[in-house]
């Protein structure tokens, strides 16, 4: 798909090109009218003149962006993001790249941002994360051939290349570990439910629990936030037939669990057992120290980079799997306790 240029916006505004130049550079020459109608066009269509000398020259940013729909508070305490930068940063820092982050509202403003940054060659490459089914993002990157790397996948990322880790083994690992203490009732407190991941770790607990007999098991959603994760657990755990064990989609989420099942008198792990998904040094600095599903992060983030920076050359990428997350038992899990 073709940069837009002041030729683009002469031939939509029905002026001439210098019109348009006299028009975005405020000098006489077009009525005021005309200079805002020919702004209007300029701005729709992603054209800005501030970028048209590294356009005229063919250079590069030496820049890769990075939008999340994700509340900013979310990001300063959730520490998966952080390390996932930390690894991308550590690889663009070697070769001389910047990384744009921008937090937005909706996918709405996230696909504004990428058209932003194409037309204005913000940025040379970017990275998708929270792929969702039927993501409106992939076709948008495909049509403006703009160099991308999804985070997430294999499936739902089009000719887009991407890095991912096998969450369904995973799970199935740490389901399998709970029944082998001697748990019957397990319940998830899973993420937000459009995002593919959390998708496929429900289908895969959904199915790992009836392979197994656990008829009693239950699946909540949440938004990864401490507040939602301690909601979730109350609700869990103030029913007729509460679970034994729970297993969170991330580590802020069962912190706030483990905080709520000793507000209301349970012990972990003897009276409930916890483990965290993404394991972190939070993880194990609270009493006791939770069992966590646990990757490298940082790793997973310089793999990604490393596929992003190779695409930008122009090299041909594909899918990357990365190392699938283990299990670290830890004083959370326990066999539960009888009667």
């Amino acid at each position: 798909m073709k940069r837009p240029t002041i030729a683009d916006i002469a031939r939509r505004a029905g002026v001439s090109k210098g019109a348009v130049s006299y028009a975005l550079n405020g000098q006489p020459g077009v009525s005021e009218a005309t200079r805002q109608r020919i702004i209007a066009i300029a701005q729709e269509i992603g054209f800005n003149p501030n970028s048209a000398a590294r356009a005229l020259s063919g250079s590069t940013a030496n820049a890769v962006g990075l939008a999340l729909c994700r509340p900013a508070r979310i990001l300063g305490i959730e520490p998966f993001f952080m390390e996932l930068i930390s690894g991308v940063e550590a690889e663009l820092s070697a070769r001389s790249y910047a990384l744009t982050l921008q937090v937005v509202a909706d996918p709405d403003a996230e696909i504004a941002v990428y058209r932003r940054w194409w037309g204005e060659r913000r940025v040379d490459g970017v990275f998708v994360c929270d792929l969702r089914i039927d993501d409106r993002r992939v076709p948008v990157l495909e049509e403006l051939q703009l160099p991308a790397v999804v985070i997430g996948g294999p499936d739902h990322t089009g000719t887009l290349a991407c890095v991912w880790a096998d969450d369904t083994a995973a799970l199935v690992e740490t389901i399998e570990y709970l029944v082998a203490l001697g748990h019957r009732r397990v319940a998830r407190v899973g993420g937000l439910p459009d995002l593919l991941h959390t998708e496929i770790r429900t289908r895969a607990f959904t199915e790992a629990c009836r392979r197994l007999g656990l008829t009693d098991s239950v699946t909540v959603s949440s938004d990864y936030t401490g507040e939602e994760g301690a909601r979730a657990t109350r609700r869990l755990l103030s029913s007729a037939n509460r679970p034994t064990a729970i297993m969170y989609d991330n580590d802020v989420m069962a912190i706030a669990g483990l905080a709520v099942a000793q507000e209301m008198g349970l012990a972990v792990p003897n009276d409930l057992s916890i483990v965290a998904w993404d394991d972190s040094a939070l993880c194990q600095l609270t009493h006791p120290p939770l069992t966590a599903l646990g990757r490298d992060i940082p790793a997973y983030g310089g793999h990604a980079a490393r596929q992003l920076l190779a695409a930008i050359e122009g090299r041909a990428i594909g899918a990357y799997q990365h190392e699938t997350a283990h299990l670290t038992p830890r004083g959370s899990t326990a066999a539960p306790r009888l009667g």
